[in-house]
């Protein structure tokens, strides 16, 4: 069979509707089925069908775009967390140095409240100071404190805390003065036990908690535990502050004078702040420093160089002999 290459092959179905007629086809099924699921319902059936056969291709389609959030979730959840965790951990820094510091502070306030109820229990004119610093010195109980010539500080004024006496002032600067602390070699002061009155005297022992008792014999009315109180005596301390507790008692038949010891009331290697106290006689005391310091001053403008000296003797020896000369004058005179 033999194929006639001048004339074109006809194709099946070359001929149908144009495309306008199926857009018209088309518009108008959709409207009609609009119209039936709208008045009838007869497609919901056929929609949940649909839906159920489609629901699987949805998620296919929507897993890659949930994992790719997901994952950009998950970094942004794990940023957000560290730099959460970095500012919280300087927040509780923060905190805790605050604390710290209420802490501090709630520890002076209640120092000085324990001060404030002292000083109405004292009665006497009262100043509050503050620790410098400390001396070094192992054998030597000295303090230096913030208040000095210019606050009317002057030497040997009592030094007290909220517990008990603490020292003397020994030396003072213009802003500043030195005390010494009541458990110093050197230092002494007079007490009396509490109970029944009984004086003495208690040095201190180079030792921070330790003061001493030479003096009291052995049949002495003194027990461990009895407090003492400043007696009065010399001056310088005004009577009835706590000065220590006696804690050990030991009594040698073979010594005339029983080994007593007695620890501090005071805070003395823990106090911040101090009271310095004015006794009542405290005017007396300055007018009485003052004046032995004119007496002293005006002594020694007295002193008059060698080359004068000679002149006042012979003013002087001249004065003499004309008062020795008219003394017979006047008494035959008075004859």
């Amino acid at each position: 069979m033999q194929v006639d290459r001048g004339q074109p092959i006809k194709l099946i179905f070359t001929q149908g509707p144009s495309i306008t007629v199926r857009l018209v086809v088309c518009i108008a099924l959709s409207i009609g089925l609009m119209m039936m699921d709208h008045r009838q319902s007869h497609l919901v059936s056929l929609r949940a069908a649909l839906s159920v056969v489609v629901y699987p291709i949805q998620l296919a389609v929507e897993l890659p775009g949930s994992v790719v959030g997901w994952f950009r979730e998950s970094l942004a959840t794990r940023r957000e967390l560290q730099e959460e965790n970095v500012s919280l951990q300087t927040q509780l820094l923060m905190l805790k140095a605050q604390r710290q510091k209420l802490e501090s502070l709630e520890i002076e306030n209640i120092r000085l409240r324990e001060l404030l109820d002292s000083s109405f229990e004292v009665g006497e004119k009262i100043l509050v100071a503050e620790l410098m610093s400390v001396n070094l010195d192992p054998f030597k109980h000295q303090i230096v404190i913030n208040k000095g010539e210019l606050d009317r500080i002057y030497p040997g004024q009592p030094l007290l805390d909220a517990d008990g006496v603490m020292g003397q002032v020994v030396h003072v600067g213009p802003y500043t003065s030195t005390a010494v602390l009541i458990t110093d070699t050197s230092h002494a002061i007079p007490v009396q036990v509490n109970r029944n009155g009984l004086r003495t005297i208690a040095l201190g022992s180079g030792t921070i908690n330790r003061l001493e008792l030479p003096y009291l014999p052995n049949n002495s009315d003194i027990e461990t535990g009895d407090l003492l109180i400043t007696s009065g005596l010399g001056g310088r301390f005004p009577p009835g502050y706590p000065v220590a507790m006696v804690t050990d008692i030991q009594q040698d038949p073979g010594q005339a004078f029983a080994r007593i010891t007695a620890t501090p009331k005071a805070k003395l290697d823990r106090s911040r702040e101090v009271l310095l106290v004015w006794p009542g006689d405290i005017e007396a005391i300055l007018a009485e420093d003052t004046g032995s310091g004119e007496q002293q001053a005006n002594a020694d403008m007295q002193v008059v160089p060698d080359g004068e000296t000679g002149g006042d003797d012979n003013g002087e020896t001249q004065a003499d002999e004309a008062e020795t000369e008219d003394t017979p004058d006047s008494e035959e005179e008075s004859g």
